[in-house]
C-alpha cells in the first residue's frame, strides 16, 4: 500500500494559505483519480480517502503535531510506501522537487513526522511557496493566503504535483526524481 500524506493546517481559515500546499495536492489528486470523499477517522486524527492501493491522508492536527497523525496512520500497516506532500518555503513558488530520505530542511511539519515516526524513510514532494524578494520571517508567509497572481501560478503547480504523484505510483521514485526534479 502507498501513503501520501499532505501537509496542512485544519480549518477553513488556513484554506488557500501556503501552508496547506499538500492538502491542496491530495484535494486535486483525489478528484482527477476518482477517489472517494474524504472522511474522519478519529482514530488516526485524520480525513482519509482510499482505494485498494493508495491512502490520501490529511491530518486533522496542526501542522507542528503531524508526525502524531501519521504515526497512527503507520501502526497497523505493513511497510507502506511513505509519501509526504508539503510546501517549502525554500523553493521558488511553481516549482516542485522529489526527496528521498531527506532530513525536514526547517519544515516543522515534516520534523513532527521524523521524531514520531522514527525515520526519515520516506518520500517527499516539496511544494514551492518562496516568496519574491528578500528572505522574511517563514511564520509571516506560511500562513499568508496567496495573491490572485500566485494563485494562478500554484493551479498549475497543484496539477503538477498530482501528475508527478500519480506517474510516482506507476513508476517508482527514481523514474520520478529524473522526470520531475
Amino acid at each position: 500500500m502507498t501513503i501520501i500524506i499532505g501537509l496542512g493546517n485544519p480549518g477553513k481559515k488556513f484554506n488557500h494559505t501556503r501552508h496547506n500546499a499538500g492538502f491542496e495536492v491530495l484535494d486535486f489528486f483525489a478528484t482527477q483519480n476518482g477517489f472517494p470523499d474524504f472522511e474522519i477517522s478519529k482514530r488516526h486524527k485524520s480525513l482519509i480517502s482510499e482505494n485498494n492501493e493508495v491512502a490520501l491522508v490529511k491530518p486533522e492536527t496542526f501542522m507542528n503535531d503531524s508526525g502524531r497523525a501519521t504515526a497512527a496512520i503507520l501502526k497497523n500497516k505493513n511497510e507502506p510506501t511513505l509519501i509526504v506532500v508539503h510546501d517549502d518555503i525554500d523553493l521558488p513558488l511553481g516549482k516542485i522537487k522529489f526527496t528521498k530520505d531527506s532530513g525536514a530542511g526547517g519544515h516543522k511539519g515534516v520534523d513532527s513526522i521524523i521524531q514520531q515516526v522514527g525515520n526519515n524513510n520516506f518520500i517527499q514532494l516539496k511544494i514551492g511557496i518562496g516568496a519574491e524578494g528578500e528572505k522574511v520571517k517563514a511564520l509571516e508567509v506560511v500562513l499568508e493566503k496567496f495573491s490572485k497572481e500566485e494563485q494562478e501560478i500554484m493551479e498549475g503547480v497543484i496539477k503538477k504535483s498530482a501528475e508527478a504523484l500519480k506517474y510516482l505510483t506507476e513508476n517508482g521514485i527514481e523514474k520520478t526524481m529524473n522526470e520531475y526534479n
